[in-house]
Order: structure tokens, then sequence, then C-alpha cells
């Protein structure tokens, strides 16, 4: 129905996650009805993605250059670790401006029916951290799904003896209701009540 180009561009915008034909195909109408200039500049943006995004030597987190701009920042306290599974995660740990420690980005979790093993997770590196640094306190703050406790757990065990590993408290969400929350929910809550 479009020409071969169009059905192109439609494809590529169904690569997104949560994109659809329909979706992909308004997104295509939308950039064919933008200026040449507004089209360059999302052409230029999407080649850094080649040319320009890396990845921080120490942490994970996306950078410019070789550190990314936490580990650049002396006034952190490198003494405080904080696992999450994905650069993004950073993004809301930061977005309560109350943590001021430093990261690790594993880029994963453990899933055994995906494949995803620890040695395909950045976990010696985070070893060689603890093993080499001053480091007072790990926190895993991976998502409590199945595979986030697994991968929480298997940390703990790896950390064991050698610094303090803590994860973030669980419980019931504000504005939640008691009758609407899962039983391990629940369970977490009363566990790590104040």
């Amino acid at each position: 129905m479009y020409p071969k180009k169009f059905e192109d561009l439609i494809t590529a915008f169904q690569q997104l996650p949560g994109v659809g034909h329909k979706t992909a195909e308004r997104y295509a109408f939308e950039v064919m009805n933008w200026t040449k200039e507004k089209q360059e500049e999302f052409l230029e943006g999407l080649k850094v993605l080649s040319t320009g995004i890396e990845t921080c030597r120490i942490c994970g987190n996306l950078s410019d250059g070789d550190l990314c701009p936490i580990c650049l920042d002396e006034t952190r306290d490198t003494s405080l670790i904080c696992v999450v599974q994905s650069p993004k995660d950073i993004a809301a740990v930061e977005s309560i401006q109350e943590y001021k420690g430093v990261y690790h980005v594993l880029n994963g979790v453990i899933d055994t029916s995906k494949g995803i093993l620890p040695e395909d997770l950045r976990l010696s590196s985070l070893l060689q951290r603890v093993e080499a640094g001053n480091i007072k306190e790990v926190i895993l703050a991976l998502d409590p799904t199945v595979e986030g406790e697994t991968t929480s757990l298997y940390i703990e065990t790896l950390l064991k003896d050698k610094t303090q590993v803590t994860r973030p408290a669980y419980g019931i969400p504000i504005g939640g209701h008691l009758d609407y929350t899962d039983s391990l929910t629940l369970l977490r809550a009363f566990q790590g009540r104040k």
C-alpha cells in the first residue's frame, strides 16, 4: 500500500518496545511532516548511538567518555555502591536526590530461561571493586522480580564476609490499600517496618 522506503520507516519504528504497526505508521507520518531541519536534528540524535555514547569503565553507566559524571564527582561517597540492573535505574535513584554514593550497573539479571547466567553480568568487576576498595556497604537495588531476587541472593553470597550488603525496603505504596496488597509485599512491609 505504501512505497517500500516508507514501509521500511514504519518497520524501523516498530522495533521500539511497545510500538505496534499503527503507532509506527503514525510516527512515520509525523516524521515525514517535519521540516528538513527537524529531520536532520533527529537523525543527528540517532547517530550518537554509534559514535558518542560509551559506558563508564568503573561503574558501567552511560558516559560521554571514559568515566561517567557520577564517577568523576569527587563529592560522592565511594565507600557506598548501589548495584542496579541498567543505567536507567540510576536515573530513578538519582531522582530522590538523597543517595550520595556511587553505582555499579550489572547490565541485566540472572535469568536461566533466557540463558543469562552470572558470568554474563558485570559481577566480576563488582567483586574487584569491593576487594580493591574500602567499601562499607553495597546496596542491591534490583527489581523485586524472581530474576531480581535470584540475582540479589547470588550477590549476597558472593559478597558474604567482604562488606555489608543491604536492600531497599519493600512495602505498601503510598495510597495503596492493604486488601489489594499481595502477601509477599505485605510480608516484606511487616519485616521492614520502622
